[in-house]
């Protein structure tokens, strides 16, 4: 870790960069910049495609080193706009006048002030910003969530015919498999992940207070509104908002966060799930050599990978919860409000990512106990006699839970003999009598 890492005030960017670094692509101050040039590019090249009257000369073979622009984008032309905006004092404006600069050396000054023509602040970072997270969902997020759902699907299959005692409240419950209780997760997490496909990456794109009217005035006769749905739907592959104010007003953003939200949650869940079936011994951890599980009981191989994705998933979550209630939220036409909480988007997305990697690391350390599982199955035979008492039922036999309850509910051991023993005392058939016998924990998890 170099000595900037080590004085990084926040883990994202120090103790767990290497684990995010590919976020930098999409939520760094450089990576919003270089959306903000792209907006600012395609829009101009969108007005010359109308064209406007007085862009009917521009060259469209231009069009390359305009975009150029961008796809060279590099850290000096990030830092050439941080200069431009120490005396604009307006980050939105720095670019704008970036690409001036550029226009001037390309021999093109004649055209330049139709850059940000008729544009408010908010129409470039309302389009900047929706389409960053879009592309870093599909080009980081959706990779690591598919292998979080790889790997426990995995183990859902390995693990699927492992009889295992259930517990509810905590109690011995009647018995289930381990792999059925993993495929839940791996189906809860498909589930809300379908329901994200269907939220519109929604983006702002109409003036200072969302109705063109610089556009109108300026040219009355072309229809703006269709022109923005076009330019932001097809140019930029985004919703189009309409109608809003000077800003989006974020309920679809705040719909994504939520449902990232609830992802993360469900890993929660397995997280402390599984710590706990390691605090039970149903599993062991795979030993790396040098590693140290505490600094004065050597014995001990700590659960800490669920542990660190639990503690992540909740910084995660409670700024995703945060974005979500406050975004969309501004005072009548707009407040600044969103602007700096936007600024945050990528660190909710760094900690889910830092848990990500955290769970499938301690998935990837587990060493099922089997002995563990039949010993626990075998020391509570009493959850069979919720399937005594209902093939009793279906042979009408009277008051079979009460006849079931009055076994299991002393202070004897129940075990396979005592079971026996009690359903020979029974009042059916022999035929019966034998179905009953063959019931046993480990064969009684269901379907």
């Amino acid at each position: 870790m170099s000595l900037t890492n080590l004085n990084a005030i926040s883990p994202i960017d120090g103790r767990y960069r290497n684990k995010v670094e590919k976020l930098g692509d999409y939520f760094s101050e450089e990576a919003l910049i270089k959306y903000r040039v792209l907006v600012e590019i395609e829009y101009f090249i969108a007005l010359c495609e109308i064209p406007l009257p007085q862009l009917s000369s521009f060259d469209h073979s231009n069009f390359e080193a305009l975009r150029k622009i961008y796809t060279d984008f590099s850290a000096t032309d990030a830092t050439a706009i941080k200069e431009i905006e120490k005396t604009t004092n307006h980050d939105v404006k720095a670019v704008e006048y970036f690409i001036k600069d550029k226009f001037d050396g390309l021999q093109l000054q004649a055209f330049k002030e139709f850059i940000h023509f008729g544009l408010t602040s908010q129409d470039i970072n309302n389009t900047a910003i929706p389409l960053s997270i879009k592309d870093a969902m599909n080009d980081v997020y959706v990779p690591q969530y598919q292998d979080i759902l790889t790997a426990i699907e995995s183990l859902a299959s390995e693990w699927d015919a492992i009889p295992m005692l259930a517990r509810t409240h905590g109690q011995p419950a009647s018995p289930t498999r381990l792999g059925k209780e993993i495929t839940v997760f791996a189906v809860r997490l498909k589930e809300q992940f379908n329901l994200l496909n269907n939220i519109p990456s929604a983006a702002k794109f109409g003036g200072a207070t969302g109705n063109y009217n610089a556009h109108k005035v300026a040219y009355p006769s072309i229809d703006w509104q269709a022109f923005g749905k076009k330019f932001v739907q097809e140019k930029l592959g985004l919703y189009h908002s309409f109608p809003t104010t000077q800003i989006e007003h974020y309920d679809h953003m705040a719909a994504l966060f939520d449902g990232l939200k609830r992802i993360n949650t469900i890993i929660l869940d397995l997280d402390r799930d599984f710590w706990t079936y390691v605090s039970m011994d149903y599993f062991k951890q795979k030993i790396k050599a040098g590693e140290v599980g505490s600094s004065a009981m050597p014995h001990k191989v700590n659960p800490i990978d669920f542990e660190n994705s639990e503690g992540n998933l909740g910084i995660a979550n409670a700024i995703f919860e945060h974005l979500a209630a406050k975004l969309p939220v501004s005072r009548l036409q707009r407040d600044l409000t969103d602007s700096t909480v936007l600024r945050n988007v990528g660190v909710p997305f760094a900690h889910t990512l830092i848990a990500f990697q955290s769970t499938i690391k301690g998935l990837g350390k587990l060493l099922l106990n089997k002995e563990k599982f039949e010993q626990d199955l075998e020391n509570n035979w009493a959850v069979v006699a919720e399937a005594i008492q209902t093939v009793l039922r279906r042979e009408a036999y009277p008051n079979p839970y009460e006849a079931l309850k009055g076994l299991t509910r002393t202070n004897e051991k129940i075990n396979q003999q005592s079971i026996a023993n009690f359903i020979d005392t029974l009042k059916v058939s022999d035929s019966i009598k034998t179905e009953l016998k063959q019931i046993t924990p480990s064969n009684y998890t269901g379907i």
